[in-house]
C-alpha cells in the first residue's frame, strides 16, 4: 500500500490565523488517516489525554457527601446526586489524605494549607514573606508537555489572588490564593476575568491590548473567517457540521462574555468596566468551564485548573437563600440548621461540576467523548471544615484517560493513603511520569 494514502488531509493542530488571533480546530475526520485499514485505522490514532483540577474551599458535610457501598456496587450520596447521569464515567475516591495539611508544630492555618497542599502534597513554609512549597501535579505535566500545545496550561479562578501579606494565621496569602505552582517559590497566576481568559486562549498580547482600548472589537470568528471558508471547502459533510457547531459554541461564549460585561457596566454606571468581573457565581463558573472545554477541544492546552473560590472563601450563596458566609458556616459545631445550609452549598457546587462533565461528554473526540479522553478531578484539601480534617478528602475523578481508568466505582483504597499517590498515577496516564510528588509513597494501584 502507498504510504501516502495514509497521510491525514489536515494536521491535528491545524489552526486558523488572523490579525494576532489563533483559533484551534476540534478533531475532524479530515485529520484522521484516509485509509481505515488494519495498518492505519482512525481507532489506532494516539489521542491526547487532558487533565483538569477543580478546587472548592472549606470542606464538605462528610456524611452527606460519602457514597454507600463499594466498588461497582455503590450509590451516590445526597450531595453527589447531580452526578447521577455521569455515574458510569467517574470514580469517587475516599480515604486519601494530605498529611502536610495538618498543623503539627505550625499550628493554625488549615485553610492556607488546604489550598497549598491540594495539588502539591507538599508542606508550605509558614511565613507571610518568602514562600516555599513545591511543584504542583498540573505543572509537572505541563512542563513535560511544553511545546506540544499552544499553551502548556491554563489557570483560572472566580476570585482574584493576593500573593503578598498574611491571610491565614501567619501564612502568606499566596498559599490561600493558588493551587498551581511552577516551582517551590512561584505560584502560577490565575485568570479570573472571562474576557481575558478568552484572549489568552485565542489572542495574544497585542490583540488583548487592542480590545482593551476598544479599537479591536471584532469577533474572534470574524477575524479568522477567511481561513475558515477556505478550510470548509476541503471538508466533508460531517466535518462541516462539526465546524459549524464548534463555531456556534465559541460565538455563544463570546456573546455571553459581552452580555456579562454590559451587566457589570450597568451595575456600576459611574465606572468604566470594559472587562470587569462577573458577580453572578453560576454565570461566572459556567463561562470558565466552557472556556476549559474549548481549550481541550481545540488542543490549545491539555492541562487546566479552576479555583471556584480561594481557601477560606467567605462567599455568600444568596441565590440559594443563604446569607451567611461559607467559611463562617463551615465551623458549624454540628448545628442542624447550619449543617443543612452547608449541604445545600455542597450540592449546588456539584451541580456546577456536573455541568462541566456533561459539556465535555457532549463533545466528540474521535470515537470517544472529550470526557472519555480526560481526567477531571474535583475536591478540596479539607474534608470536615468544622474540625479542619485533612484525611478522607472529598475527591471525584471523572473520565477514563482514554480507557486507562476503569470508571463507575466507589474506590476505598485504605486509610491515610497519600493524595500524592493519586497524582503519580494520573501523571503516568498523561504520559508525563514523575518519581514522587510531595509526600507520595507510590502509585494508587486501585485506579486501574
Amino acid at each position: 500500500m502507498d504510504s501516502r494514502s495514509l497521510k491525514p488531509l489536515m494536521d491535528r493542530r491545524t489552526i486558523l490565523r488572523g490579525s494576532a488571533v489563533a483559533l484551534g480546530l476540534p478533531l475532524l475526520e479530515a485529520m484522521t488517516p484516509l485509509s481505515r485499514s488494519a495498518f492505519a485505522s482512525a481507532d489506532s490514532i494516539q489521542r491526547p489525554v487532558r487533565m483538569a483540577f477543580v478546587f472548592v474551599p472549606n470542606g464538605v458535610i462528610v456524611p452527606d457527601w460519602k457514597p454507600t457501598g463499594s466498588g461497582k456496587d455503590w450509590q451516590l450520596s445526597k450531595s453527589l446526586q447531580p452526578l447521577e447521569s455521569m455515574k458510569s464515567k467517574l470514580n469517587v475516591i475516599s480515604d486519601l489524605a494530605h498529611d502536610n495539611g495538618r498543623g503539627y508544630k505550625d499550628g493554625a492555618g488549615d485553610h492556607a494549607r488546604c489550598a497549598s497542599t491540594f495539588l502539591t502534597a507538599a508542606r508550605p513554609l509558614k511565613t507571610s514573606g518568602s514562600i516555599r512549597l513545591g511543584v504542583s501535579v498540573d505543572q509537572v505535566a505541563a512542563t513535560q508537555l511544553s511545546g506540544q500545545t499552544r499553551l502548556s496550561s491554563i489557570e483560572l479562578g472566580l476570585v482574584g489572588s493576593r500573593n503578598a501579606g498574611s491571610c491565614d494565621s501567619g501564612y502568606s496569602c499566596a498559599y490561600s490564593s493558588n493551587i498551581s505552582w511552577r516551582n517551590e517559590n512561584q505560584p502560577m497566576p490565575k485568570e479570573t476575568i472571562p474576557r481575558l481568559a478568552f484572549e489568552r486562549l485565542f489572542g495574544d498580547g497585542d490583540s488583548a491590548k487592542r480590545r482593551k482600548t476598544n479599537r479591536f472589537r471584532s469577533s474572534i470568528l470574524d477575524v479568522v473567517r477567511g481561513d475558515a471558508e477556505k478550510i470548509m471547502g476541503r471538508l466533508g459533510k460531517n466535518d462541516r457540521q462539526k465546524i459549524d457547531e464548534y463555531f456556534a459554541g465559541v460565538r455563544e461564549i463570546e456573546q455571553r462574555i459581552e452580555r456579562s460585561e454590559k451587566e457589570d457596566a450597568a451595575a456600576m454606571p459611574d465606572l468604566e468596566v470594559p472587562f470587569g468581573p462577573i458577580d453572578q457565581f453560576e454565570q461566572h463558573a459556567k463561562l470558565m468551564f466552557d472556556l476549559m472545554a474549548v481549550a481541550f477541544q481545540t488542543d490549545t492546552t491539555r492541562v487546566a485548573t479552576l479555583m471556584l473560590d480561594n481557601a477560606g472563601g467567605n462567599r455568600r450563596y444568596t441565590q440559594l437563600g443563604i446569607n451567611d458566609d461559607h467559611h463562617g458556616m463551615s465551623h458549624h459545631r454540628d448545628k442542624t440548621e447550619t449543617v443543612a445550609k452547608l449541604q445545600k452549598i455542597d450540592h449546588y457546587l456539584i451541580e456546577q461540576f456536573a455541568y462541566f462533565l456533561q459539556k465535555l461528554d457532549s463533545i466528540s473526540d474521535g470515537e470517544q467523548s472529550l470526557l472519555d479522553q480526560s481526567m477531571v478531578l474535583y475536591g478540596s484539601g479539607i474534608s470536615d471544615g468544622n474540625r479542619h480534617r485533612h484525611d478522607d478528602l472529598p475527591i471525584v475523578l471523572a473520565g477514563s484517560a482514554g480507557g486507562q481508568i476503569e470508571t463507575g466505582r466507589f474506590i476505598v483504597p485504605g486509610k491515610e493513603v497519600p493524595m500524592g499517590n493519586l497524582f503519580l498515577s494520573m501523571l503516568d496516564k498523561m504520559g508525563t511520569p514523575a518519581e514522587s510528588i510531595g509526600d507520595s509513597s507510590g502509585r494508587l494501584t486501585e485506579l486501574g
